[in-house]
């Protein structure tokens, strides 16, 4: 039996996924939680073998759980599921430890069958995502130019920022102008949305 905890905010997405995967003889949702940084202690407690993450989750991302699992429960499989196809998604799924990366809507035989391959040790990789995420490219942002655009997604101001990032404000201001130039945007508020539509952040 592969034991499995699912993590995703959306309660009746959860349960109706957990439901389904419930009906495959070989498959056992051990445990469901709605929050990304409650999913290491559950795969813990539960000596699970598989993590089904949503990409977009509270205290955690997907991708933020799947990097913690990496150190915490390395023998545990990770698969994503995302609503959205997202070139740089892919990507930072891979990067993270994931080695399965599945769109939210697939049909359940799609998702059961890709839980057995990664518990078996393979990688699962939906077709139509993989396509968007060889024709998006490489994100062209520095690591530091995407955590400063993710600070300033909430609206915060350039003082917040630099405090929040320990940096001066006019490197705030550099980041921010090399950002918004680097994805062709007017404004900062256009460069978040460019880079979150293409999963640069």
């Amino acid at each position: 039996m592969i034991k499995i905890v699912l993590a995703d905010d959306e309660h009746l997405v959860r349960g109706a996924i957990a439901a389904l995967l419930g009906l495959e003889e070989d498959l056992d949702v051990v445990a469901e939680v709605g929050r990304g940084d409650l999913v290491g202690d559950a795969v813990l407690e539960q000596g699970a073998d598989i993590a089904v993450l949503d990409i977009e989750m509270p205290g955690l991302t997907g991708l933020e759980a799947a990097v913690s699992l990496k150190e915490r429960a390395p023998d545990c499989g990770v698969l994503i599921l995302t609503s959205f196809a997202r070139p740089g998604y892919l990507r930072r799924a891979l990067a993270s430890g994931a080695r399965g990366f599945l769109a939210k809507d697939a049909p359940v035989d799609q998702l059961a069958g890709a839980i057995r391959r990664v518990h078996g040790g393979g990688r699962y990789i939906d077709t139509d995502l993989a396509a968007a995420a060889m024709a998006g490219g490489e994100s062209p942002l520095t690591e530091r130019e995407a955590e400063v655009l993710r600070a300033a997604s909430d609206g915060a101001t350039v003082a917040r920022i630099a405090q929040a990032l320990h940096l001066t404000e006019g490197t705030v201001r550099n980041y921010l102008s090399n950002a918004i130039g680097k994805t062709g945007a007017e404004n900062r508020m256009a460069a978040i949305r460019t880079a979150q539509d293409m999963g640069w952040l």
